[in-house]
């Protein structure tokens, strides 16, 4: 099949290669027999357990492990310079919505500035291919980490569209919660029902979509093989379910009944939050493409071009969480932050 052909006897670089969804990424590519996978990530203890992984499987497949920060250009130049990488999937992000509420510098950083620097070197040094894992929660964002991953997308949209005949192609995957994922709700309603309860549920009616991480990177790769540049390809992620209902049939799996061993409380919805997710923006309509479960976006163009972006977001360092909202609004209109007193 073309996803095998298109990946084998390549040099493939994952960023984020030790998070959820890019270790996942690594091991699937890595059955298709690429001359080298390069793993790269930031967290040291997460990228020895990968490299452990990987050892252990004795893939065929030559790896290197590469402890990098994104955001280093210096360092993450070399890394293009030594591999010459021809695919990259840039998996690398922060993604806690909470926590990028707080540290909302942090957000630009990593998933805006880091993102273009892997684009800008990946261009410099003639990778064929780039894919960027992006999310459900750029669409009509309502946080900041939703934000910065569209402005990500936008400056990777800007880029394809814009530059010369040596093209390389840029595609981006958007695809919602992934169940068992680094700080999946599942995660801590086990720890919870472990504990005696309770469960803790941010709102009755919040609803989520979910899909299992080896079915999303199934999907990321799929859409990589078939990829025709600056498109969006988003992902059937099934029918939302509701997350009380996934508390209680967690229970229920124990064991216990809801309601009487185990308690649900409702702590109310956290800052950046929605009730419900939305895969696609009300106004982009879609296309198929020959996989059943993955469709393509049409994006409405953004307002700003790359170098626009760049020189808006100069010196986000050193503005005060109200300046930078003003901005990101200014960028991406559609971006709704809550009323923060």
């Amino acid at each position: 099949p073309k996803v095998i052909s298109e990946y084998n006897n390549k040099v493939i670089l994952v960023t984020g290669a030790a998070g959820s969804i890019g270790s996942e990424l690594a091991k699937q590519i890595a059955a298709f027999d690429p001359k080298k996978i390069i793993v790269l990530d930031q967290g040291e203890t997460a990228l020895h357990d990968i490299e452990l992984h990987f050892k252990k499987q004795e893939h065929k497949c030559r790896s290197n492990f590469e402890l990098i920060d994104v955001t280093n250009l210096e360092e993450l130049s070399c890394v293009f310079e030594t591999y010459k990488p021809e695919i990259i999937f840039h998996a690398a992000a922060y993604k806690h919505v909470p926590v990028l509420e707080k540290n909302y510098k942090q957000a630009i950083k990593v998933n805006v500035f880091g993102t273009l620097n892997c684009l800008n070197l990946a261009q410099q040094h003639g990778a064929k291919k780039f894919i960027f894992v992006s999310t459900d929660k750029a669409v009509n964002p309502t946080n900041i980490m939703g934000t910065s991953k569209r402005i990500a997308e936008m400056i990777a949209q800007n880029m394809f569209h814009t530059q010369e005949s040596t093209s390389m192609e840029i595609m981006i995957t958007r695809f919602g919660n992934v169940l068992g994922s680094n700080g999946s709700v599942v995660h801590l309603f086990k720890e919870q029902i472990a504990l005696g309860g309770p469960i803790t549920v941010t709102h009755p009616e919040v609803n989520r979509f979910f899909m299992t991480i080896p079915e999303a990177c199934k999907l990321v790769i799929e859409a990589g093989a078939m990829g025709t540049g600056g498109h969006i390809y988003v992902f059937d992620m099934g029918k939302s379910i509701k997350i009380v209902d996934l508390a209680e049939k967690m229970i229920r799996l124990a064991g216990k009944i809801p309601g009487e061993d185990i308690a649900i409380e409702f702590t109310g919805l956290r800052p950046g939050e929605k009730l419900y997710e939305e895969v696609l923006t009300e106004t982009s309509e879609t296309m198929p493409t020959y996989h059943p479960k993955i469709v393509i976006a049409k994006e409405k163009e953004p307002n700003y071009t790359k170098e626009e972006i760049i020189t808006l977001l100069q010196g986000f360092q050193t503005k005060s969480r109200k300046e930078m909202v003003t901005l990101l609004k200014q960028i991406v209109p559609e971006y709704q932050p809550e009323k923060i007193a």
